[in-house]
């Protein structure tokens, strides 16, 4: 399927102008690793023996056009001296030649996505081109060295890569430089050390305005997890919003490993050549899958109004009213994403709105970098294993599930990263996964089939997990709706019911309502931020109805329906995204409601989803409920006390239950002050 097209919403004129530029079938796919005398200009039996070099030698170096933007920067600020970066077009393709042969040695292939290509070529060869901002989500140390690798053997401009991870190595740190590396001070241990440093902060604002002034690329990695690397994104959009640079075209890019590297945070040249060295004894594992999105524009994005953060409240101010049997209309604060001090000392910018739209367009970011992500076939399995059949599964029995979880990926235009016969298929991944499964031959007659178990260990749960979180996100709509159904499934169930079979009817008022709950709860990169979530809500209610759990039955209604209902005294809404929405007070409509379709595979379907959020919801249940024994509070922790006892349902097996006299309801869990691991959800 054809990904990462632009947002309709945030971007139509990029949208449209990218059509009209672009072609209407599928360039297919390169695989970076097989070069041969066909990529060069000689043939010849010793041309095939260094025709890597050749290829490397024949790749284009955009050369940079000014010569002072040291004395430029140390104009703007105070800068360390000593601290030069240049590019040399011998040191990148050495190092090109290098990273190729390296990679050789780690995977099998690595397989470049040509549909966008052609649009970035035209991008990098106009006089007054859009300038390109490369955007991926962190991962490993390996992303930093793929994504110019991959620009440069396509011969477009190789980007100023900002390297997140501190190179202890003085020998490394001067050829990185040299080759277009922006690495951290060798005074800071990590990011956030350098970033509390208001020197290091100035002169990177003012070494990013003379990047982009230069027309040079940047390439930028955010992490989902803590928000590391949006302050870039926040550095480059303040640059647009005081003039300093016209407009930026951004391009998500979306890496995908069969098994993603282990790398440390601080490299040095011995645990490189350590790790290098621990390639050659063993043969490549794994394969790498790469999309570069459509480019949009950054300006258009911030101007459009789509990404509307006037309506953002903190987590409890939405949580509170829905214990309280209320309603509010808003979408969940992350600010954590984009740190304060950071934001007030080096961009000076006071009105919270201003820091929570960079935060919109670091979280679109991610979702749109999420979203053109190819599903691998370990991430498959994985999500079998975990969600599926965590007692063990027959060798038969998973090639069927891989063949049915594969038609519902494409299904939702979702690429997979895998290719060939369904046993092969299966082989190859359970090879990868062989460290953390325990496969055991059980008897059938004379035959001894195959029968995979994973393993029990918290390693080999956290590596299934981080396997199969892409999968959650392919379904995150169905997954939501899946829930509100479990949760509503269990109230019925609570009420004293027996043997119902799963005949009873849900209305979609419910069944909204518990999946906007939800919705406040997910990470980030799962909604994106110019979708209300209301009306991600109730496409999660549709999305059941499309891969038929739910029927949907029209009830009449006597009484009109207009913008909201009316129920108990609590205001609910309609969706207003739909632009053929009417305010018309006259305009009737159905109140609809569902039931659960009876085919045999629908309850293992059900349960199947619910599974994909029930790691998470129950960490997170054990780690609220654990919050009121800590004896001293944390720093930034919201507290709201309540008197009355109350039960939150959010699923079958995941319901929250405080049953105490005093609550104590704390949503302000800091990661490393807990020292806890959460599988996907870090809550400010």
């Amino acid at each position: 399927p054809l990904v990462g097209q632009c947002c309709h919403q945030c971007t139509p004129d990029s949208q449209v102008s990218r059509k009209k530029l672009g072609q209407n079938s599928s360039l297919g796919f390169h695989n970076l690793l097989s070069v041969n005398e066909t990529h060069t200009r000689y043939r010849g039996w010793l041309v095939r023996r260094v025709c890597c070099a050749l290829f490397v030698s024949g790749c284009k170096v955009y050369a940079s056009p000014v010569r002072n933007r040291l004395e430029r920067v140390c104009q703007s600020n105070r800068y360390p001296r000593g601290k030069r970066i240049r590019r040399r077009g011998l040191e990148i393709r050495f190092v090109g030649w290098v990273m190729l042969k390296m990679f050789a040695s780690m995977f099998d292939s690595i397989q470049i996505n040509l549909n966008h290509l052609p649009a970035l070529h035209r991008a990098s060869q106009e006089v007054n081109g859009s300038l390109l901002v490369y955007v991926y989500v962190r991962q490993s140390i390996v992303d930093c060295a793929l994504l110019p690798l991959v620009l440069f053997c396509h011969n477009l401009r190789v980007p100023y890569t900002l390297c997140p991870f501190q190179i202890n190595s003085y020998f490394l740190r001067s050829i990185l430089q040299k080759v277009g590396v922006v690495l951290l001070p060798p005074s800071a241990l990590t990011e956030q050390d350098a970033e509390m440093n208001s020197l290091y902060s100035s002169v990177m604002t003012s070494l990013v305005r003379e990047l982009l002034h230069e027309d040079q690329a940047i390439s930028v990695g955010v992490s989902a997890e803590s928000g590391l690397g949006s302050q870039w994104l926040a550095r480059i959009r303040h640059l647009i919003k005081e003039g300093s640079v016209p407009d930026v075209s951004l391009v998500p890019v979306g890496i995908s490993y069969d098994c993603v590297p282990k790398t440390s945070i601080q490299v040095g040249l011995s645990s490189v050549l350590q790790w290098l060295w621990s390639f050659v004894w063993r043969r490549p594992g794994g394969s790498v899958r790469i999309h570069l999105a459509q480019p949009f524009s950054l300006k258009e994005m911030c101007e459009s109004g789509r990404c509307r953060v006037d309506e953002w409240l903190p987590l409890q101010d939405l949580l509170l009213p829905v214990i309280l049997n209320n309603s509010v209309f808003g979408r969940r604060r992350m600010s954590w994403l984009l740190p304060s001090s950071h934001y007030a000392s080096e961009l000076k910018e006071g009105p919270p709105p201003e820091r929570d739209l960079s935060i919109a367009i670091t979280l679109h970011l991610i979702f749109s970098a999420t979203s053109c992500m190819a599903v691998m076939s370990t991430s498959l399995v994985s999500s079998l294993f975990l969600y599926r059949h965590r007692k063990g599964v027959s060798a038969s029995l998973l090639c069927h599930d891989v063949a049915w979880l594969t038609e519902e990926v494409l299904f939702r235009n979702r690429d997979v990263g895998f290719g060939g016969s369904l046993a092969d298929v299966v082989h190859y991944s359970l090879s990868l996964l062989a460290p953390h499964l325990v496969i055991a031959a059980a008897p059938s007659g004379l035959v001894f089939y195959p029968f995979i178990v994973p393993r029990p260990s918290l390693a080999a749960t956290l590596h299934l997990a981080l396997q199969a979180q892409i999968v959650t996100h392919t379904f995150i709509l169905e997954v939501v709706g899946a829930c509100a159904v479990s949760a509503m499934l269990c109230e019925v169930a609570g009420s004293g019911v027996s043997d119902m079979e799963f005949d009873v009817v849900l209305c979609e008022s419910e069944l909204t309502e518990r999946a906007l709950q939800l919705c406040h709860l997910l990470p980030p990169g799962f909604m994106p931020p110019c979708q209300s979530p209301q009306s991600f809500a109730l496409d999660a209610v549709d999305s059941l109805v499309r891969c038929g759990i739910l029927i949907m039955e029209e009830v009449a209604r006597d009484v009109p329906i207009c913008d909201f209902w009316k129920k108990e005294g609590v205001l609910t809404w309609t969706t207003s995204d739909d632009p053929y929405h009417s305010d018309s007070d006259c305009e009737e409509q159905d109140l609809r409601s569902y039931k659960i379709s009876q085919p045999s595979q629908c309850p293992e379907m059900l349960f199947f989803l619910c599974s994909m959020l029930a790691g998470p919801l129950r960490t997170l249940c054990w780690t609220t409920t654990g919050l009121d024994l800590l004896h001293s509070s944390l720093p930034g922790m919201c507290v709201v006390c309540l008197r009355d006892s109350f039960v939150w349902k959010l699923g079958e097996t995941f319901r929250i239950y405080w049953q105490k006299e005093n609550i104590i309801f704390m949503f302000s869990l800091v990661y490393n002050q807990l020292k806890i691991r959460i599988f996907v959800f870090l809550l400010p």
